[in-house]
Parts: structure tokens; sequence; C-alpha cells
């Protein structure tokens, strides 16, 4: 029987830095859902859809395929045969991703293949609502979040890295406002599933926050 790792919480807090650490320490595949919500966002920003536009959302879900797939041990995310994995971490496609997921046909359009993995491999996914609604069963559920201070810090010093010019107060009131939408949406918002185990990340460091959820694995294994 497959074990299957679900990590959700806000935007920043992490996730995905800690999720391919962990899944690495325990041979685990690694999902990346937000890497894929954000392929679609992708499409749609180049194809000029709204958000809220259903019928044009439903059409486009139909002529999107995406895949994951593996080089040197690094995830590639490959929308309709190109490889995109350098083009959707923009703030505009993270943007676009977050108001686009509240959407039921961008949903419905992840979800079985989400589930198909789980089913026949252990794996370990992010996102916003793995734990209550991609994979309820998960054997271990991880709510991991920080302050929206300590996120937009942690954004701000990684776009500085990069050389782009970005505003700590700005970064931070995106966070906050993609947090209310994202917690407010009508379809699966993000909140922490009742047997979630709550990580505050706000004053740990990526090592302590990984060896704490490979701690709760091994006692979750043991049972």
């Amino acid at each position: 029987m497959s074990f299957n790792i679900a990590i959700d919480g806000p935007a920043g807090a992490g996730k995905s830095t800690i999720a391919k650490r962990v899944a690495k320490e325990l041979s685990f595949i690694y999902v990346d859902t937000g890497a894929m919500y954000r392929a679609i966002a992708l499409y749609l920003i180049r194809s000029k859809v709204s958000p809220s536009d259903q019928e044009a959302l439903k059409k486009a879900c139909e002529n999107i395929e995406i895949t994951i797939s593996y080089e040197n041990g690094e995830q590639q995310v490959i929308l309709n045969g190109e490889n995109v994995t350098g083009l959707i971490r923009t703030e505009e496609v993270g943007n676009m991703a977050s108001a686009a997921s509240a959407n039921q046909p961008v949903r419905e359009k992840l979800l079985d293949l989400q589930r198909n993995l789980a089913r026949n491999s252990d794996v370990l996914m992010d996102g916003r609502d793995i734990g209550t609604n991609v994979l309820p069963n998960a054997q271990l559920k991880i709510y991991l979040t920080a302050s929206s201070a300590t996120r937009a810090e942690r954004r701000y010093l990684e776009l500085q890295e990069k050389g782009e010019n970005c505003q700590l107060e700005e970064i931070e009131r995106d966070i906050i406002e993609r947090d209310q939408r994202d917690m407010n949406r009508d379809i699966a918002p993000l909140k922490q599933a009742e047997d979630a185990v709550l990580v505050d990340s706000s004053n740990m460091g990526i090592d302590q926050v990984v060896e704490c959820i490979l701690s709760l694995y091994e006692e979750r294994k043991g049972r």
C-alpha cells in the first residue's frame, strides 16, 4: 500500500522547498500541485482567458495537457509539449493561479491525475487543499504556515537575489490578499484539515521543519 504525505498552507510558507527536501529524504515522488496550477495559469494568461469567464475556462482546460518529468533529479513541468518550468514562478502567474484555482473546471482537470499518482506510488504533495480534498486519506497531513511578515520577507529576499525590483510592503499586501482569496473561495478553500499537524515555521529554519516532518513520518509509519 502506498504512503501519502499532504502538505497544505498559505502562499510563501515554504511548502515547495520543504516538500522537495522531505520527498528526497524518503525517496518519495514529489508532486508539485502548485506548479501544475501555475502551468494552467500561464496558458490562461497567454490565451487572454479571464478566470471569471466559466465557459472560456472550461474550453481552455480541454486544450491543456500537463505532465511532470524529472531531469537530473529536478522536476520539469511540461505544458502541451513545452517545458515551462522556468516561466511559471512570476508574480503574475502566481496571482492568476490563485484566481483560476477557485474554479471547478481547473480543479477537475488536475484532480484525477493527482489521485492516480497517489494511489499507485508513495507521494508527497503540497498545495492548498491536498489534505482536505485531493488526498483526504493521506496517512500524514501537515499544515505549514508562517506569519505574513515572515513570508513577505522571504519572498522579498528571493526576488532581490534574482535582481528584481520589489517593495516589501507590496509583497506582504499581495500575500494577505491571496490568503483571503484562498481561504474564502467557494471550492476547496484553504484550511487546516482536522487531522493535520500544524507546523508554524515563522521561527524555524528549513532543516528544523524537515526534521519535524521526518519525525512525524516515522511516528505514523510505525503505527
